[in-house]
């Protein structure tokens, strides 16, 4: 049996979803009875994205849209829209530390800084073995 890497994660924090529409999207999740408890933009590639989290007691749902032509690609997948898992932890060097020294596929070269939330967040990613992407998240 394969011995487990010592990791503290507390939760999944979230789930990241692509999106076409982002004020669409917006409005059907409050329909399901979410609020917009975060909402910032991002640097993707040469453009800017946006991304709102959506919370519902202690769900949150990440939507998020890629400017264009990017997110023309989102509208045609067949399936596999949830784009990754989020847990979240309370020390990202230490999450990345023990990943990367346990042999997991990280894909960045450190933690990322994310100005979102109040203070900001840091977070990197992992791939699993059929390439899905598992992301390590501190709110700071």
């Amino acid at each position: 049996m394969e011995q487990s890497v010592q990791l503290s994660l507390r939760s999944i924090q979230h789930v990241g979803v692509p999106v076409t529409d982002i004020r669409h999207s917006e409005i059907f999740y409050k329909k399901l009875g979410f609020s917009n408890v975060m909402e910032a933009s991002f640097d993707y590639k040469e453009s800017r994205g946006i991304c709102i989290m959506m919370q519902r007691g202690n769900m949150v749902i990440e939507i998020y849209q890629f400017p264009a032509p990017e997110s023309g690609q989102i509208k045609d997948r067949k399936d596999g829209h949830i784009d990754h898992i989020a847990f979240d932890v309370p020390d990202i060097d230490s999450a990345f530390t023990a990943l990367k020294n346990a042999g997991f596929n990280v894909i960045e070269e450190a933690p990322v800084f994310l100005n979102f939330w109040k203070n900001g967040c840091r977070y990197f990613n992992i791939t699993g073995p059929d390439g899905e992407r598992l992301e390590f998240n501190q709110i700071l």
